[in-house]
C-alpha cells in the first residue's frame, strides 16, 4: 500500500475553478474575492464583528497583538503547548510571552496555573484552542474580566469549532486569529483571518496590514476616478492576502460543515478502533460544544509495548506518517534559554510531550486510509 502522508489538503474542482477564474479575471493580489471572503467568513460565524484577511495566522496574531497595545515592557500568558508563532508574535513588539501549564485531560491552557503568573505588566491572555477543542469560553471571560485582561484566541486549529453554543469567533472578543495553512480544517494554501468585534482594533489592523497605508489596495485601484493618493500613517507590515488565496477560501468555507463532518467520522472510527489499547484518547468536548479535530492525538500509556519516538518509526515503516503536537516552548532552545526554563516548570507538559503522537486526520481521507491507520496502530499496540 502506498504511503499515507500525515496529512494532505481537501481540493476539489470547485477551488480550482474559482482560483482560474480569479486569475483570468486579472485581479491577483488583494481585491473583490478578499472582500467578499472577509464578508462572508463573519457571516459563517454568525458574529457581530469585522474580520481582515492575512496572509498568515502568524501574522493575524502580530496585527492583533500589536493593535490591543502589546509593547516592550509587557507581558502576554501563552501556553507553553503550542506552535512557536503564538508566542513569537509577541516577541516582535518586544513584549514578554509568560509561559502557562497545560491541563492534563485536554491539553489546553491551564487557567490555574496562569493565575499564579498574572503580573502588574500582564496585559493579555492568549488561549490556543489545541487541536480543535476550545478553552472553556466562560472561564475563560471570567479570568480575562477579573485580571483586566485582553482576549486574542489562537483558533489556528478550531475552525469550525462550537464552544458553549457559540462557534470560537463570535463570543465578543478582543481577536480571533484562524489558520488557513495546507494542513487545517480549511486550506488557502498560506493564509488566515482575524476576527474582532471592535471597530478600531479592525481599523488599527486593516491600516497596518498594508504598510500602514490608510487605503486598501482594491478601494484605491478600483475607483473609476483618479484615486493615487495614499498616507502612510504607520510603519506597517505587509501581511495583505491574495485574491487568488482568498477564491480559494470561500468555496473552502461552503465545503466547511461537509469537511468537518468527515474528520469528526474518522475522529469516531479511531476512538472506536483504539478503545482497548494502551493508550489516553483524545478528550472531546462536552455537551453543548465541538471538536473541529484538526488534530487526533494519542498518548501512549505506561503499558504500551514501546516508546513514542519507536512508535513514530513502526507507523513510519508501516507505511504511516504521523507527526507530533507540539514540543512545548518551554524545551526549545529560545525559549528555554531567553526565560530560563527548565521541564520541571511546567510538569504536565513535560510529561505528556514523551507520550503523544499525532495520527492522520484529514476530510480527504478514504476508508482506505482510515483503515490502513488503523491497522497500523493495532499491529504495533495490540
Amino acid at each position: 500500500m502506498a504511503f499515507l502522508p500525515f496529512a494532505r489538503p481537501d481540493i476539489t474542482e470547485a477551488e480550482i475553478s474559482a482560483v482560474v477564474a480569479t486569475m483570468r479575471s486579472g485581479w491577483l493580489t488583494t481585491g473583490p474575492n478578499c472582500a467578499a471572503f472577509e464578508r462572508e467568513f463573519v457571516e459563517f460565524l454568525g458574529a457581530d464583528a469585522e474580520a481582515i484577511a492575512v496572509n498568515s495566522a502568524t501574522a493575524g496574531l502580530h496585527l492583533a497583538f500589536e493593535a490591543i497595545g502589546v509593547r516592550p515592557g509587557t507581558e502576554v500568558l501563552v501556553p507553553t503547548w503550542t506552535f512557536t508563532s503564538t508566542a513569537e508574535a509577541v516577541r516582535y513588539l518586544g513584549g514578554d510571552p509568560v509561559l502557562v501549564d497545560v491541563d492534563p485531560l485536554t491539553l489546553c491552557i491551564d487557567l490555574a496555573d496562569a493565575e499564579r503568573k498574572v503580573t502588574e505588566r500582564t496585559v493579555a491572555i492568549a488561549p490556543v484552542h489545541f487541536a480543535g477543542l476550545g478553552v472553556p469560553d466562560g472561564a475563560l471571560t471570567d479570568f480575562a474580566e477579573r485580571h483586566g485582561l485582553r482576549i486574542v484566541e489562537d483558533a489556528a486549529h478550531s475552525f469550525p469549532t462550537l464552544n458553549e453554543g457559540t462557534l470560537i469567533g463570535a463570543h465578543g472578543h478582543d481577536a480571533t486569529v484562524y489558520s488557513f495553512y495546507a494542513t487545517k480544517t480549511m486550506t488557502t494554501g498560506e493564509g488566515g483571518m482575524v476576527v474582532t468585534p471592535d471597530a478600531e482594533l479592525a481599523a488599527r489592523m486593516r491600516t497596518m496590514r498594508l504598510h500602514g497605508i490608510n487605503r486598501d489596495v482594491f478601494d484605491r485601484y478600483s475607483s473609476k476616478k483618479p484615486s493615487w493618493h495614499y498616507d502612510v500613517v504607520a510603519p506597517g507590515y505587509k501581511y495583505n492576502l491574495t485574491d487568488t488565496a482568498a477564491a480559494m477560501g470561500r468555496v473552502q468555507l461552503q465545503r466547511s460543515h461537509e469537511m468537518a463532518a468527515k474528520r469528526a467520522a474518522i475522529a469516531a472510527r479511531y476512538d472506536e478502533a483504539f478503545a482497548g489499547l494502551p493508550v489516553v484518547l483524545p478528550a472531546h468536548a462536552p455537551d453543548g460544544s465541538t471538536h473541529s479535530w484538526h488534530l487526533y492525538v494519542l498518548r501512549l500509556t505506561d503499558e504500551a509495548p514501546l516508546g513514542r519516538d519507536g512508535f513514530v518509526q513502526r507507523m513510519a515503516d508501516a507505511g504511516v506518517g504521523t507527526s507530533v503536537h507540539f514540543i512545548p516552548l518551554h524545551l526549545q532552545p529560545y525559549w528555554r534559554d531567553t526565560y530560563h526554563h527548565a521541564p520541571e516548570d511546567f510538569p504536565v507538559a513535560s510529561a505528556q510531550f514523551e507520550r503523544c503522537v499525532s495520527l492522520p486526520i484529514f476530510s480527504s481521507m478514504t476508508d482506505d486510509d482510515v483503515d490502513h491507520v488503523v491497522e497500523a496502530v493495532t499491529g504495533i499496540l495490540a
